[in-house]
């Protein structure tokens, strides 16, 4: 988006504020489907955690995404923004059976990854059709803390498990239609990822009557200028052979399907922010802006970069800033980053906001949520109102003290 564009909506708005391009995101799609392209079965399921925003939905619903959920919550917003329930995949962590007979009421594709809820869910219910994620051991991703294929991890089940899966299909007659892996986010090594999809494709042998394989995603956007990112035509090109051979030995045209999230929607996104103060200390310079971790929290939880630049002064002298947040806990954005002179009242742009921003905000330190602003077809739309002192207090239940 222009820098024009950005500044405009910062005035209209007001700061801070999310912006989505939803030019991008469907730039993103189509890429992900192109490099797919001669798989005769594709799916591509958006993981709606990464940014939930209805609007966001219903624009990936127009463009023939189905959806990934982790809550029933989800479910409802996918099925509150027109997707069907047949087009979406419930893939929980650690809920209750009560949860998944919900979302299987629901019609919408069961996803399990608990020996024991597997167990209890085809007893009771044998004729509705399941996934089983798997686990297979293999780290793709390079950062730990967004990493879910390792040994200890809580998602799936282990490789190692199989013939405890075989023994509870067998005992509850129960529908099994899909196998599933995910191995974590920021794909770096594409052949560590077929590496995995091997695994995939040996689990699936042991199961007759499947339709679809789901390969999860974590696929890698840049975060900088001349970041890593996963090659996504070189993997479609590797996988789509790999996966066309499987099912000719198979004995059925499978479904292919991903979970991106990131992928779709990290670099629609810029998060605006207004600089309040420089603080000059006896080392550093502090940019000092209206907002904290509790809007945008992956730089201090999992150490993650952003580029930031300055909307304000674009072709301004660089100098070295730390930009840090209002939140009275340390909230550091960025450490000695070389960004374009900055004065008091300037708007700066967090760029790759998209995705896992606004979905993990909190209202921490009191401090209203932002606004959300979709650019669609040539103009700002407000797809979600800032929070008021009433947003705050609105489910508080004062007591007679």
């Amino acid at each position: 988006m222009k820098t024009n564009t950005l500044l405009e909506i910062a005035e209209n708005f007001g700061s801070p504020v999310y912006v989505y391009d939803a030019e991008k995101i469907a730039s993103q799609y189509k890429r992900l489907t192109s490099a797919f392209s001669k798989v005769k079965q594709l799916k591509i399921n958006y993981a709606a955690k990464a940014l939930s925003n209805i609007s966001v939905l219903k624009l990936l619903n127009s463009l023939g995404s189905g959806l990934d959920t982790v809550s029933i919550q989800e479910v409802r917003l996918g099925l509150a923004a027109g997707f069907t329930p047949e087009r979406i995949i419930f893939t929980p962590n650690g809920v209750s059976l009560e949860e998944i007979e919900e979302a299987a009421k629901l019609g919408v594709q069961i996803n399990i990854d608990n020996l024991s809820i597997l167990e209890q869910f085809g007893t009771i219910h044998p004729k509705t059709p399941v996934c089983i994620r798997i686990n297979p051991h293999v780290m793709a991703g390079g950062n730990t803390n967004i990493s879910v294929g390792h040994i200890d991890s809580k998602f799936g089940i282990s490789i190692h498990q199989i013939p405890h899966i075989l023994r509870i299909v067998e005992n509850t007659q129960m529908t099994i239609n899909g196998i599933h892996m995910h191995t974590g986010s920021d794909i770096l090594d594409i052949d560590v990822f077929l590496y995995a999809s091997e695994i995939l494709f040996d689990t699936a042998k042991h199961f007759k009557n499947l339709d679809f394989l789901d390969f999860g995603s974590g696929f890698k956007v840049p975060y900088k200028e001349g970041d890593i990112e996963t090659n996504i035509e070189e993997f479609g090109k590797k996988l789509t052979k790999r996966f066309t051979e499987f099912c000719k030995d198979y004995g059925k045209e499978l479904t292919l399907a991903f979970e991106p999230g990131k992928f779709l929607v990290s670099e629609s996104g810029f998060f605006l922010t207004k600089v309040n103060a420089i603080k000059q200390t006896t080392s550093t310079v502090f940019a000092q802006v209206d907002t904290g971790f509790n809007h945008l929290i992956r730089p201090m939880l999992y150490g993650a970069q952003h580029e930031i630049i300055n909307l304000s002064n674009p072709k301004g002298k660089e100098r070295f800033y730390s930009v840090v947040g209002y939140i009275c806990e340390t909230d550091t954005f960025a450490n000695n980053r070389r960004i374009n002179e900055i004065t008091e009242g300037d708007i700066l742009a967090f760029k790759n906001a998209g995705a896992y921003c606004y979905s993990m905000a909190s209202n921490y330190n009191s401090r209203f949520r932002p606004a959300e602003v979709l650019w669609y077809k040539g103009a700002a739309h407000l797809i979600r109102k800032r929070e008021t002192f009433e947003d705050i207090i609105k489910n508080q239940i004062e007591i007679e003290l």
